[in-house]
């Protein structure tokens, strides 16, 4: 029997009017918590769903992970499409759906299947794309899933988010806006702007950029190991991810 939740939207909420996002307070309405590892604050993307669709939208996460985006296009009355390879995540997202609350009727469809091959989805269907994919294999979903893009290293990862770029711009309709959150690593102690590679990727598949939001990091502090490190090693840890708004 589905859940009923009181509390299903945050407290003082207001629209991000700026290109600085911080968010130190996670997000504890409906059914959201912090325990899908990497999952996004439910803030993104109820700021992306208010900015960028309007109710009754068709919304596509294509990588569904943790079940944050549909949580939030449910409150907010947007029908959505989550997708992701992994039976995990999708055996979450069911769970995280399961609800109900007065006002809350977004329709919500979850499919197993893979973010470069939507082809199940027709061309130009789509209001908005809200999603957060993997940054390569900073933390791996999975150990045996073939298909399962975390399981990359960077150069393979970019190669294949091309693929999800193109299929992103079919599916989208024209003049309509895709959502993407992608950070940055370090290897060696040297940066690799993976966020930057990603959003040349989404240009090159014919998107335009409307905005680069930075989004700021909670519980990155310097303490015991990484403090350690960071000083003896002489690097900075990082403590932003981009938020890139494109658009069709």
């Amino acid at each position: 029997m589905a859940k009923k939740i009181s509390k299903w939207e945050p407290e003082n909420f207001s629209l991000e009017m700026t290109t600085h996002w911080s968010f130190p307070k996670r997000g504890d309405w409906a059914t959201h918590d912090a325990k899908w590892r990497g999952n996004w604050s439910p803030y993104i993307p109820r700021n992306i769903l208010l900015r960028y669709s309007n109710e009754n939208d068709l919304v596509l996460d294509q990588f569904a992970g943790g079940g944050t985006t549909l949580v939030e296009a449910k409150l907010l009355n947007r029908d959505i499409i989550g997708i992701d390879v992994n039976e995990n995540a999708l055996a979450r997202c069911r769970e995280k759906v399961d609800f109900v609350s007065d006002g809350a009727n977004g329709k919500v469809h979850i499919y197993k299947g893979d973010a470069r091959n939507l082809s199940f989805i027709q061309n130009s269907s789509i209001d908005l794309i809200c999603t957060h994919p993997p940054y390569a294999d900073i933390i791996k979903y999975s150990e045996n899933i073939n298909e399962d893009l975390s399981r990359l290293k960077v150069d393979d990862f970019l190669e294949e988010m091309k693929k999800v770029a193109k299929e992103s711009y079919r599916v989208l309709k024209k003049n309509k806006f895709c959502a993407v959150l992608m950070g940055d690593l370090r290897k060696k102690g040297c940066m690799i702007p993976l966020s930057f590679e990603v959003m040349k990727i989404f240009k090159e598949a014919g998107f335009k950029i409307k905005e680069i939001i930075i989004k700021e990091q909670h519980n990155c502090k310097a303490t015991g190991y990484w403090k350690t490190s960071s000083i003896k090693y002489n690097f900075l840890l990082i403590a932003h991810e981009y938020l890139f708004v494109f658009y069709k």
